[in-house]
């Protein structure tokens, strides 16, 4: 096995973990997967309250803004 030399400035602070490319490959797509989630979920908020009506614009201009506001 051939050693290999870790620069100091790779372990401020205790903050150098090492792990099999296996396992970091699972916790990348276990992290994705909570992400993708996490944005579905989001998102799915986000339509429902355009659908509601609770949201508008966009506006093209501070004129439509003002407009809009005013109802």
């Amino acid at each position: 096995m051939n050693p290999i030399t870790i620069p100091k400035k790779f372990i401020k602070n205790d903050d150098l973990v090492i792990v099999s490319r296996k396992e970091y490959e699972e916790i990348l797509k276990r992290a994705q997967k909570r992400t993708e989630t996490e944005l579905d979920r989001r998102l799915g908020k986000a339509l429902d309250r355009v659908l509601r009506g609770k949201i508008k614009g966009p506006f093209g201009s501070t004129k439509a803004l003002k407009a809009s506001l005013e109802k």
